[in-house]
């Protein structure tokens, strides 16, 4: 999967090039060698020496497929024309993507003096062959035969007979290819590989169980799929993520590219049969495999069918993975790993740097705020673009040049700034931690405040409900998001524990990967757990990472058993006076888990946080050339610029806020005056709607459907924006993002929450979205409103439509609204819960607050409400005082004492009366009752009565509304009806 992502050479493919798959597993292979993340990341043509040529296309005869079939490679070289001999390097693509996708880093090398060569991998683009999954038998020699053609050229510098002067960089997919590359050609002279894999089955299976492995990095040490346990835990959401996406773009493996040279789908449609059977016939396993290599796609296959890996899955996994190839890279290598990488991690950069650096190559390690989860990225200029004029250009032997000092600090990585929002600050080491002398890195100890507790969280049935603690692959707003949902999202009821430290001491920046010592005791042969960290301020937890140590122990049902957990690898600053926590969840949406229901008791094991730290962190200087001086002077005049406009934008707003302010109406808690609404159909709903709501008072609105009350209610919560008129609060306008908003709560067309958080949790975290403090949300006040009980902690999944819709009242009467909007609160309760929040809302108006609510049910409105306005075609048609509606001088209500026969003929009596226009008889409570209508005064009606022989209970005046109602939207309708009455 390519997703588009701006940037450069470290970047994914700029357009969806993705194949469909059999099986998730299947897509799981293709999709982490996909997106690959940008390292250099300056604007396109902006300062920069660049190529403007056109590339010459070029293809490469390789070796053929297994069984015959001949392979060409497509792609292209960029090199300036009569500048003589010099420097070549090759470029390789993520997953998915072609040459093309090379085409701005390609420039900007070939502008620096480089001939480029950039191609499409074996079974991408325009080349042919299928997808090995850089078998180094296979891909790896397709390396060498590109080598073998930028020898053939007059413009490459060479080194000898054969041997030209060249380098290779690739990122994700391409940084294997790479390493491979590099490993087995001995005439590449230098190697940048970025967000790559060192162990293809361990960056599938991770298990983040630690372990002390000769030479490794005391900084990242993370697990490895043959670690303790056995296989570790499968990423189940990459492999979600890129099975979807890619049921879009599929077209079969007879389509070898399109017109634009996008790539061909890699994997045709699935089969027409639907009944879930593998294919056992080699056409129909080379269906679902398209341009995969049916070898290992067969292995992909039986591990979809099994669940687990098989030992030669796992051992093919790694044949295909720089970790087998690292010992003969004898050139200068930059390993270039994101610290936002939830794909490949800072583990594999670790493993690559001690395998390369143990034969003796130079190595410099840079880790980067991007990777495949994006992120900030540093340009060129600090990356490759260094290493390559180091190690490349100039005289002297390749060995004599491999010796040359590294062109900067030998390890580079970014720490968080002290403002928010502000960019990462770089720091540096003379070299990377991990290779040559392990005291380097200093071990500090900050001691749990509950070392001795213990607790049991349960694995439920199916892995579900997951608790969510990042989203693969998802960068910039997403991931923001994710972060504000934080801690709840993450730890979910019943299947987490956590251990809070206690104050740091002292002030210290974590690199690398803290360690945590637990002991688990599970119900099951095994126990899978989720580890992560959390920095806590004031009470409020805030993931350190966007990432969760995956850790899976083989363990005796009800023996303890111990295991030191390498939690996700970065950068930490342990600020004085912070704590830290340490989540243990039996569940992880990213992941696969068990689906058995098990349980799990966990404890420390140690007392403390082990966290590594560098003794000496040194500013990284920067690179204040002239191209950098000039990007800044540009960024400077575009910020004033831009902050003018924002000033002036923020100016007249305010201004017209001001402008618009009225004080008349400063003691009116809602105002709406003259609201149009027309849509682009001509349909007007909304005409000229003007009505009040004033302290204290319950105001119904009331209308048919289609009579514009929910439109209306939109525009005064400034969802909608009306044609024309205003509506104020307390003397304030209200449009979206108006301040006067904030003195509004409102439940519209039902509520919405996340499923699997409790009604507690919705409550908190809708409440902690506002940026307002705690205690001002009066939760006590409205979880009383709830009624919910126990329930209340429970998810809401599991609510019926009542549950949910009280949970929604509570949710609008947070922070306690000067104006209460309710649109069909009564929906899904029962008649208790009906009666039940009548006095909730008169109570609430009775502080002097108000309330609207827009209602079909007249009979609640009437008991409930103090004032309505009657809507009718998007106009009002009626309002005022409930009492002052529903009574009537011209009406007369007498109760009888008389069956229905008698009452019957009392009313046939006084319908012979002149002065009485209309008698009904109302039977409908047992007691008969007679309605009269007359011109008469109420004594004279009772007289009348009487004198026809009735007997009388009670004497009254009151109307219900719905008489009230029916009878103004009749007469508004016969108004409409005179109105159209053809003359």
């Amino acid at each position: 999967m390519t997703v588009p992502h701006r940037g450069g050479l470290f970047r994914r493919s700029r357009r969806t090039r993705c194949a469909r798959a059999a099986t998730a597993v299947v897509a799981a292979a293709a999709l982490a060698l996909s997106a690959s993340p940008p390292v250099s990341a300056l604007p396109s043509g902006l300062l920069r020496q660049e190529f403007a040529g056109s590339p010459q296309p070029v293809t490469v005869a390789v070796e053929p497929e297994a069984d015959g079939t001949p392979v060409t490679l497509d792609g292209a070289i960029y090199a300036a024309p009569d500048q003589g001999r010099r420097p070549a390097v090759i470029l390789a693509h993520g997953f998915g993507g072609s040459w093309k996708d090379l085409d701005r880093d390609a420039r900007e090398l070939a502008g620096r003096g480089y001939v480029v060569l950039a191609y499409s991998a074996r079974g991408f683009g325009r080349s042919e062959g299928r997808i090995h999954l850089q078998d180094p038998q296979v891909d790896g020699k397709d390396v060498s035969r590109l080598v073998d053609l930028l020898a053939s050229r007059e413009d490459v510098q060479s080194d000898g007979e054969g041997d030209p002067r060249v380098g290779m960089a690739g990122s994700s997919y391409g940084g294997a290819a790479t390493l491979i590359g590099g490993a087995l050609d001995r005439r590449i002279d230098a190697l940048a590989a970025g967000v790559t894999w060192n162990d293809l089955a361990d960056a599938f299976f991770p298990s983040s169980v630690a372990a002390d492995l000769p030479g490794s990095a005391a900084a990242v040490d993370a697990g490895r799929a043959d670690a303790p346990g056995g296989a570790g835990v499968f990423k189940r959401r990459w492999a979600s993520l890129f099975f979807s996406a890619g049921l879009g773009r599929s077209r079969g493996l007879s389509v070898p590219g399109d017109g634009d040279g996008d790539v061909a789908s890699t994997v045709p449609p699935p089969p027409e049969a639907s009944d879930g059977a593998q294919p056992t016939s080699p056409a129909a396993g080379a269906s679902l495999c398209g341009r995969f290599d049916p070898a290992v796609c067969r292995l992909f296959l039986e591990t979809a069918q099994s669940g687990t890996p098989s030992e030669e899955m796992v051992a093919e996994l790694r044949r295909r993975s720089p970790a087998r190839t690292n010992d003969q890279v004898t050139v200068p290598t930059l390993l270039v790993q994101g610290v936002n990488d939830s794909l490949f991690g800072l583990d594999a950069a670790d493993a690559n740097a001690r395998q390369i650096s143990a034969g003796g190559a130079p190595v410099a390690v840079q880790w980067i705020s991007g990777g495949h989860d994006g992120g900030r990225v540093p340009p060129a200029d600090s990356t490759y673009l260094p290493w390559f004029d180091t190690y490349l250009k100039g005289d002297g032997s390749a060995q004599e040049r491999a010796a040359r000092p590294l062109p900067g600090p030998g390890f580079t990585y970014p720490v968080k700034a002290g403002k928010r929002g502000a960019p990462d600050k770089q720091a540096s080491a003379a070299s990377y931690p991990g290779v040559g002398d392990r005291t380097r890195t200093e071990t500090m100890r900050v001691p749990f405040t509950d070392a001795g507790r213990s607790g049991a969280i349960l694995s439920p049935p199916g892995g579900d409900p997951s608790a969510v603690s990042s989203v693969p692959g998802a960068g910039g707003p997403a991931r923001d998001a994710m972060s504000a949902a934080g801690y709840r999202l993450a730890a979910l009821p019943g299947q987490h524990l956590a251990f809070d430290t206690g104050p740091v001491s002292s002030p210290a920046t974590v690199v690398g990967s803290p360690r945590v010592r637990l002991k688990v005791t599970s119900t099951a042969a095994d126990a899978t757990l989720f580890v992560s960290l959390w920095k806590v301020v004031s009470g409020s937890p805030s993931p350190a990472k966007q990432t969760v140590a995956p850790v899976r122990v083989r363990t005796t049902p009800g023996t303890p058993t111990t295991v030191e957990v390498a939690l996700p690898a970065g950068t930490y600053a342990f600020d004085q006076g912070t704590t830290w926590r340490v989540l243990v969840s039996s569940s992880d949406s990213a992941f696969a888990t068990p689906t058995d229901v098990r349980s799990y008791t966990v404890a420390l094991a140690d007392d403390a946080l082990s966290v590594p730290t560098l003794p000496t962190v040194v500013s990284a200087e920067e690179s204040w050339d002239g191209e950098v001086v000039g990007l800044l002077i540009a960024l400077g005049v575009l910020s004033v610029v831009v902050g003018a406009v924002a000033a002036v934008f923020v100016f007249r707003r305010r201004s017209g806020d001001a402008a618009h302010t009225r004080e008349d109406l400063a003691e009116v808690p809602l105002s709406v005056s003259g609201l149009v609404k027309t849509y682009a159909d001509g349909h007007r709903a909304v005409d000229d709607v003007s009505w009040q709501a004033g302290r204290g008072q319950v105001v119904g609105l009331l209308g048919p459907n289609g009579a514009g009350k929910t439109t209306t209610i939109r525009m005064i919560v400034g969802l909608i924006t009306p044609d024309s008129g205003d509506v104020h609060v307390h003397g304030r306008p209200v449009h979206a993002g108006s301040p006067a908003l904030a003195g509004i709560g409102a439940l519209i067309e039902g509520p919405g929450f996340l499923p699997h958080l409790s009604g507690r949790a919705n409550l908190e975290a809708y409440w902690d979205a506002t940026g307002r403090p705690r205690s001002e949300a009066c939760f006590e006040e409205a979880l009383e409103v709830a009624a919910l009980g126990g329930a209340l902690d429970r998810p809401v999944k599991s609510y019926s439509q009542g549950m949910r819709q009280r949970l929604g009242i509570a949710q609008a009467m947070l922070g306690m609204p000067e104006v209460l909007l309710l649109d069909e609160p009564t929906n899904g309760l029962d008649p208790p819960q009906i009666a039940a929040m009548r006095p909730v809302l008169r109570r609430y108006a009775e502080t002097g607050r108000t309330v609207v609510v827009s209602s079909h049910l007249l009979s609640e409105v009437e008991m409930t409400c103090s004032h309505v306005v009657v809507m009718h075609r998007g106009r009002v048609v009626l309002t005022g005082a409930v009492p002052d509606l529903v009574d009537s001088a011209e009406t007369t209500v007498v109760e009888l004492s008389a069956d229905a026969v008698e009452a019957e003929r009392v009313a046939s009596s006084l319908r012979g009366l002149a002065e009485v226009d209309a008698v009904e008889v109302d039977l409908g409570e047992g007691t008969p009752r007679l309605v009269v209508r007359a011109g008469l005064s109420r004594p004279d009606v009772v007289a009348a009565v009487s004198a026809a022989g009735g007997r009388i209970l009670s004497v009254g005046a009151r109307r219900h509304l719905e008489e009230v109602f029916l009878g103004v939207i009749a007469a508004e309708d016969v108004e409409s009806a005179r109105q159209i009455r053809p003359r």
